[in-house]
């Protein structure tokens, strides 16, 4: 496609946009709407409210259950484990318990010992 079609047909959508909006602009639907957003905006700065409290004021069931939905869609984050080997030095950050060195680490000392090792959690 040449540059002066794309011009041309860039041209012509702009047209249809423009028509579209016009229509929109003399719709009594939407200056009703656009009044009543205007409104509602103008007292939510009156009581200096949030869009979020005047949803959780009018819906709370809706608040409460999307808090609800969110909390359950993950598990919950492991704790960070810090082990520190006392014959080597070496430390381990892990939150599992399936981390290669901390397995072998369990295998060669016992659980256990192992266990003894913890320096540290962290969230």
């Amino acid at each position: 496609m040449s540059i002066l079609t794309s011009y041309m047909h860039k041209e012509q959508q702009l047209k249809q946009l423009q028509e579209e909006l016009d229509r929109l602009k003399n719709d009594d639907r939407l200056k009703v709407e656009i009044q009543f957003k205007e409104k509602l905006e103008a007292l939510m700065r009156e009581f200096d409210k949030s869009a979020a409290e005047v949803i959780k004021l009018l819906d709370p069931q809706q608040s409460a259950t999307k808090a609800s939905s969110t909390m359950s869609t993950g598990r919950a984050k492991r704790k960070l484990k810090i082990y520190k080997n006392p014959n080597t030095g070496e430390v381990v950050e892990t939150r599992g318990g399936n981390q290669k060195t901390l397995k072998a680490w369990k295998d060669e000392h016992g659980a256990e010992t192992v266990e003894e090792w913890l320096m540290r959690t962290e969230d």
